[in-house]
């Protein structure tokens, strides 16, 4: 038995390579088959997405990985020579730890990203479905996930914002005590940093959302996404009252928002805390907005949080490799057991098939028996070498448990 895992990612091939040998859930159904039920393998999973695209097996061939990558080129019509130094591959123990980094998101392009966890989960479910997991992978990926699992609960890797959409929700939350629910959030823009911005929000539990925009079809389209309502852009200054948190994310080339804007909309709303966030370039809010209750942040402040942030999620990171690294241990330990058990069994399998071969050499001379007699007969000498079979089978598992299976591998042999 032997564990392989091939495959390409963002650290070492380019995008325009990744999209290239890249496999849709279709290709799943027309892959697994001939990876898992052909001459390669006996159980396959494949993991593909954005940053990677991975083939794992089970196989007991001695040298798999130039099927592998023959068999991956001719599915994709590339030629290997075009792909091959692209590839890492890993085996044994070393496949089951790179697994279990890429579940725990430690292999991703931001570390501690949750997408990922998802992915890997529904590359199992499929292959499940296919019949290609069974009894080594199933272990593996369930080991993999209840890693991913400990490493979730058991450090802060996940827990610091490192985009500048989530950024500014953390700001949002800490401003507000923590919660996000019934605020007013007025979206200055439609675009992508909007429209992302507003994703988060609806996940935080905004309770309302305004959005005003120059174009104002794009403002209808970002509103009915989200169940939004649109403002005319053309009063902007009027609706700041109504705001709680204002997101700013324009192309415009001078300030949307002044100081006599906010001036006025704070008079309205009686001085209530009132977060301005600014993440156009260049600014789109004047950074002499000012007073109680007033806080403003630019893209540079949210940068800074982001920067701080990664930081702290490198500190945890190095914990999580350590829970990987015990996990790793453990699985491997579970997986030499579950082997072992196969050749103690194979070792049983042998001594009563010795005890039958002597009974066949000696049948000669126990003379005429009934077809009763002969199934007594085998019945007796098969009992008796279990019997003598089950103390040395068990002195050889607890052997293997503290020590090696060498032994019993030679007498199967």
């Amino acid at each position: 038995m032997s564990l392989l895992l091939v495959g390409l990612n963002h650290k070492t091939a380019p995008l325009e390579l990744r999209e290239r040998l890249a496999f849709t859930e279709s290709d799943y159904q027309s892959v697994l088959p001939v990876l898992a039920k052909g001459a390669i393998s006996r159980e396959a999973l494949v993991l593909s997405t954005c940053n990677r695209v991975e083939i794992l097996i089970e196989t007991d061939e001695t040298d798999p990985l130039p099927q592998i990558v023959n068999f991956w080129g001719h599915f994709k019509n590339i030629a290997p020579k075009q792909f091959s130094n692209y590839l890492y591959h890993f085996s044994g123990v070393e496949a089951a730890r790179h697994l279990f980094r890429v579940a725990a998101s430690l292999d991703s392009m931001i570390v501690g990203e949750t997408q990922i966890l998802g992915q890997v989960r529904q590359s199992y479910r499929i292959a499940s479905e296919a019949g290609t997991t069974r009894r080594v992978l199933h272990k593996l990926l369930h080991h993999a996930f209840h890693t991913a699992k400990r490493v979730r609960t058991e450090t802060r890797i996940a827990n610091n914002a490192v985009s500048i959409a989530s950024a500014a929700i953390n700001l949002a939350q800490k401003v507000f005590s923590g919660t996000l629910e019934n605020k007013t959030v007025l979206l200055v823009g439609a675009g992508e940093m909007a429209e992302l911005a507003a994703k988060h929000l609806v996940e935080h539990g905004a309770g309302r959302i305004l959005i005003a925009n120059r174009t104002y079809q794009n403002a209808v389209k970002l509103a009915m996404e989200f169940t939004g309502e649109v403002i005319a852009f053309e009063n902007l200054a009027l609706s700041l009252s109504q705001a709680d948190i204002v997101i700013c994310s324009t192309s415009a080339q001078d300030f949307l928002i002044t100081p006599e804007m906010v001036k006025a909309s704070q008079i309205e709303r009686h001085n209530r805390p009132v977060l301005f966030i600014d993440i156009s370039v260049p600014r789109n809010i004047s950074p002499d907005i000012s007073g109680e209750n007033i806080f403003l942040y630019s893209v540079d402040d949210l940068e800074m949080v982001i920067t701080s942030n990664l930081s702290e999620r490198q500190k945890e990171a190095v914990r999580a490799e350590a829970i990987v690294e015990e996990e790793v241990a453990e699985f491997w330990r579970t997986l030499q057991t579950m082997n072992f058990g196969e050749t103690l069994g194979e070792l049983r399998q042998k001594m009563q098939e010795k005890a039958r071969n002597e009974l066949d050499k000696q049948r000669s001379k126990l003379g005429s028996l009934s077809p009763e007699q002969e199934a007594a007969i085998e019945k007796l000498l098969l009992s008796t070498v279990n019997q003598i079979a089950h103390p040395i089978l068990y002195g050889l598992r607890q052997a293997h448990e503290y020590g090696s299976a060498e032994f019993a591998e030679t007498l199967c042999d």
